[in-house]
């Protein structure tokens, strides 16, 4: 492809050398640098790229896209193209090299602290069910139609992305359904997707060591929907206290879900048990395979994007009561001697008393509650004693151990959630630092 289309809606500042050649591929990393390739530099959270332009030109990168001031002992080596934003060139460069997939898709996206997973899945789980082609790009798989292809990003770089919504394309998909995670957003890696709508769930605390406080990061959620287009639909959760916020500048149509109010789609909880729930969505009844509040919320969201997706009502409640959960999220395992096992992902406060007071809420008091919990490394350190008080409070006995310390001392991590309880609290408290 020539270069001169591929930054074609970048906003470009100046341009060294010429831009009507052609390219063989395109990276923002320099470790994967062929010749006849174009490198963009973008500065990260741990790197900047613009550091390993003189690596790219080593290994034969005919054009360089940045958005720093250059020493001008490279222009000579290469075509270089300075933009406003790197970012948002690499995410326009990579949309235009796989031919703008997004646009040959309806692509839904869902956004907010908790339920995104399930959301996004059990949108995919639905429209397959009912013999649509569709895709699906998650933190637990990413899908094209039924094969599965392994994940490491909640949401991929720009060019993975839209690698993947390629192959979705190719494949016939119809729809395609995503995760789009506050960093995401802030690093752009969504910018340009054509996006017929998106859903948003709740915003809790998480995410404080990226974002730094609680009113960027919701602002940053909230831009998602802003930059969605007239033609599309923005769905939100009303009970939340930003579920407004959210949509308040919106051009996309808006529309609420509800547990406690009459808004576009209502729902409401008849009766719980451990092995389902009987709701009502829009008056009509039905019996779910999953448990507690907040999946209620998750299915509401599902049942009211099915509808603005256009699919038949009665085809989406039916559909609805087929489905089961995701794996990792409130996965129910029976044991011997009348024991349940619980999994679930839940890696925020907001989300760890969910899914205990889900638990309590199907016991009713008829038995006793022992809670596994570890808080990730390298991530927001202020949610762990946090979540340490809320495992403890709602929890007959509770075990501190390791979740995934990424690149920090495991008992650094122990040490911040029991420095969230009392002398008392800690004394109960066992704490396994090596599960193996």
């Amino acid at each position: 492809m020539k270069a001169k289309k591929l930054i074609q809606k970048c906003k470009v500042i100046d341009i060294h050398g010429d831009v009507d050649i052609d390219i063989k591929g395109i990276t923002s990393d320099s470790r994967q640098v062929k010749p006849g390739f174009l490198f963009i530099a973008v500065e990260g959270i741990c790197t900047d790229g613009h550091a390993y332009i003189g690596k790219a030109i080593e290994q034969e990168a005919t054009l360089i896209v940045y958005d720093k001031p250059m020493i001008e002992e490279y222009f000579s080596k290469a075509t270089y193209v300075r933009v406003e934003n790197s970012a948002v060139a690499l995410a326009q460069i990579a949309a235009a090299w796989y031919g703008n997939p997004s646009k040959h898709l309806t692509l839904v996206g869902v956004t907010g602290t908790n339920g995104k997973t399930t959301v996004a899945t059990l949108l995919y789980n639905m429209v397959r069910a009912m013999g649509h082609s569709a895709g699906l790009l998650s933190t637990v798989a990413n899908y094209v139609n039924d094969e599965r292809y392994p994940t490491t990003h909640t949401t991929l770089d720009p060019i993975l992305l839209n690698e993947f919504l390629r192959k979705m394309v190719d494949a016939g998909c119809e729809y395609a359904f995503m995760e789009v995670s506050s960093h995401a957003i802030h690093q752009k890696r969504v910018y340009g997707l054509h996006f017929e709508g998106g859903i948003f769930t709740n915003l809790t605390q998480d995410h404080l060591d990226y974002h730094k406080n609680m009113l960027e990061y919701r602002n940053v959620k909230k831009s998602f929907f802003d930059d969605l287009p007239a033609s599309s639909f923005a769905l939100s959760n009303y009970d939340d206290k930003n579920g407004s916020v959210m949509l308040q500048n919106t051009k996309a149509e808006q529309y609420f879900y509800s547990l406690k109010t009459v808004v576009d789609f209502k729902g409401r909880i008849v009766e719980k048990h451990f092995d389902g729930t009987y709701v009502e969505f829009s008056n009509k009844p039905l019996v779910v395979q999953f448990v507690g509040v907040f999946n209620v919320y998750n299915l509401l969201a599902v049942y009211a994007g099915a509808l603005l997706l256009g699919f038949d009502r009665d085809e989406v409640l039916r559909v609805l009561t087929l489905l089961k959960p995701v794996a990792g999220r409130f996965q129910t395992i029976r044991l011997p001697r009348n024991i349940t096992a619980i999994v679930d992902y839940a890696h925020t406060p907001d989300a760890l008393t969910n899914v205990l007071n889900a638990i309590h809420e199907v016991l009713n008091k008829r038995g006793q509650v022992i809670t596994v919990v570890g808080c990730g490394g390298n991530r927001d350190k202020t949610k762990r004693p946090i979540m340490a008080r809320e495992a403890v409070r709602l929890s007959d006995c509770v075990v501190f151990t390791s979740d995934n310390p990424r690149f920090e001392d495991p008992q650094e991590i122990l040490n911040d959630m029991l420095n969230g309880l009392t002398e008392e609290e800690k004394s109960a408290v066992i704490s396994i630092l090596d599960r193996r």
